[in-house]
């Protein structure tokens, strides 16, 4: 099955011109979603039963055939499932919440009108509280370029889906960062509204005052595309507003001070994103580093603050009629916002002011932000083991941007060596939408970036056994090193009975040496299996005197494993008699 990413625009010229029809455009969505179902049957929540989509892609054929033009005509899309739809029942990743409405949110019933063909509805994280994807029931949607790695949230799903080739948009949202976080790890475009420029009209309120419903595309002619049908004042949403366009030339982008770029021990990123500087610099576009603190208190507002109640109202009946059905990680997160109180809420709002008052003065000296859409991006398991503070790290350069009444869209910056996406996010005040797409565009000629790395069609690499005998043992300090890269326990074995163990002089931290000697003896070990590119950047670090070679074990197998140079035994104790590592460090302690 060919996945290759699908082109609104395409696909509405040629169903308008009748070189396509809806229905065959359907049937080719069904056969894509089948064959991926194999791999992330996750990605969905609900979707429209194959007849009832083949009966919607044929109205649309009927209208064309009427000679009406549709901009969107049979233009495949998913919705996240806090967005009603008519007819699907919406849960929030909740079951206990769900309902099924009886019609459409705002922004899906123009897109329907245009004649797009709604696939279904998409995985998130529960009541769309996080950015990695992992919080649902329903299960976790993974990276669509490597399934080891979160793909971002709340709105994972969605941007999988489209990452994926399974439609050629998606709806998202976006409080805190979650149409932005899963564009950038899946290499998409992520385009985040003015508040209330789209209707929140059928929306599940995450906070109600912040929340944006977005897009995630291709490329930004599809994001511009949709935006031309979707936006517009919405009288039965009482947050939606009338915001007057603010055309602005990219000539100043403001970047963070070197100091105020945290990157979380991610390397590739910080590459990424100072190619990223001299790419745009390289265009004439004035570089201008600017001090982010004051974004950073705003962004500490939204949850560190009283918007934490914000959420909360929204979520008042589930918990205090169903607690259980909420995820435990969300409920641990709201619930504080119970002992939120009024004058909480007003001295927050006096400080938003404030920052507010502030970001208006950088608007003066600047253009547009250009911030990293993430520092870094973490595995799966990672996140089940430190869940909120990880969860925290992804929003460090998107948590601010609705609290203060800006505009954002994410942009393809990169590809990690594990083909995880880095993305850069263009910002502007309120009103930009359409000069930040053409600002984006700009970006996107100059980068060049080169094709897309393949989905990860679940085919494991080939593995490497590593035999470990000192500081990289379970509960040892340096076993982050291989946690970190996945590496999966094997086993605990004793080698042959031809090694000869010694605790090293002046290591830290302490680390033994292994050394092949005849009249040796059987030292313990443990082995773990490593991908070839995991065991690679392992290798990397390992310091001399040191070395990784050959290990042969007791039944008379070889695996990779720790061995040392001749200068490693000076002035070291040998500890041989003593069978192993752990039996060293008990006997010190």
């Amino acid at each position: 099955m060919d996945f290759s990413r699908l082109d609104a625009e395409t696909i509405a010229a040629r169903v308008n011109g009748g070189e396509l029809s809806a229905e065959q455009i359907a049937q080719e969505v069904l056969a894509r979603i089948e064959a991926y179902d194999a791999l992330q049957p996750q990605v969905w929540i609900t979707r429209v039963a194959p007849a009832d989509l083949i009966a919607a892609a044929r109205a649309i054929d009927a209208r064309i055939a009427t000679g009406e033009v549709l901009p969107l005509a049979g233009v495949p899309f998913a919705v996240k499932d806090n967005i009603d739809v008519a007819g699907l029942e919406t849960t929030a990743a909740c079951p206990a919440f769900a309902y099924r409405p009886e019609k459409s949110a705002t922004v899906v019933s123009r897109l329907l009108a245009a004649g797009a063909l709604c696939v279904g509805k998409t995985n998130l994280d529960q009541f769309a509280t996080g950015l990695v994807g992992t919080r649902s029931p329903y299960g976790i949607p993974r990276n669509a370029y490597n399934l080891d790695y979160v793909s971002g949230g709340s709105s994972s799903g969605s941007a999988v889906a489209v990452a994926a080739g399974l439609v050629a948009f998606a709806l998202g949202t976006d409080t805190a960062g979650s149409g932005r976080v899963p564009a950038a790890f899946n290499h998409l475009i992520g385009f985040k509204p003015s508040k209330g420029t789209w209707s929140s009209n059928g929306l599940v309120p995450a906070c109600r005052t912040l929340d944006c419903i977005t897009v995630f595309a291709s490329t930004i002619a599809d994001a511009r595309r949709v935006d031309a049908v979707a936006a517009g004042f919405d009288g039965q949403d009482a947050y939606s507003r009338r915001i007057a366009p603010l055309f602005r030339p990219m000539l100043r982008v403001g970047v963070p001070l070197p100091a105020q770029r945290n990157w979380f021990g991610d390397g590739q990123s910080e590459r990424f994103y100072n190619k990223a500087i001299e790419t745009l610099a390289a265009t004439g576009v004035e570089i201008v580093p600017i001090d982010i603190d004051f974004l950073n208190e705003a962004a500490r507002l939204l949850y560190g603050g009283p918007w934490v109640a914000e959420r909360t109202a929204a979520m008042e009946a589930i918990l205090a009629d169903h607690p259980d059905a909420v995820d435990p990680v969300v409920r641990a997160i709201v619930e504080p916002g119970r002992a939120v109180s009024a004058v909480d809420l007003f001295k927050g709002q006096y400080r938003l002011a404030e920052l507010h008052r502030q970001a208006e003065g950088m608007w003066e000296d600047i253009d547009y932000l250009m911030l990293p859409t993430t520092g870094t991006t973490y595995r799966v398991r990672e996140l089940a083991v430190s869940p909120v503070a990880l969860n925290s790290n992804l929003g460090a350069y998107t948590n601010f941007v609705n609290l203060l009444d800006m505009a954002a869209i994410a942009l393809p910056a990169g590809a990690r060596d594990n083909g995880t996406g880095f993305g850069i996010t263009l910002i502007g005040p309120a009103g930009t939408d359409q000069a930040l797409m053409d600002a984006g565009e700009i970006w996107l000629a100059a980068a060049g970036l080169p094709s897309l790395p393949p989905l990860d069609r679940g085919e494991h690499m080939e593995s490497v056994k590593l035999a470990v005998v000192g500081a990289h043992l379970k509960d040892m300090p340096l076993h982050w090193q291989l946690t970190s890269r996945d590496a999966v326990f094997v086993g605990s074995f004793l080698t042959a009975p031809t090694y000869r163990l010694y605790a090293m002089a002046d290591s830290v931290p302490p680390k033994p040496a292994l050394v092949h000697e005849d009249g040796g003896a059987a030292i313990a070990v443990e082995v773990y299996e490593l991908s070839v590119a995991a065991f690679g950047s392992f290798v990397a670090e390992v310091p001399p005197p040191l070395a990784i070679g050959s290990v042969t074990l007791e039944d008379g197998s070889v695996v990779k494993g720790f061995v040392a140079e001749p200068r490693a035994t000076m002035g070291a104790e040998d500890i041989t008699a003593l069978g192993g590592w752990r039996a060293y460090i008990a006997r010190g302690a």
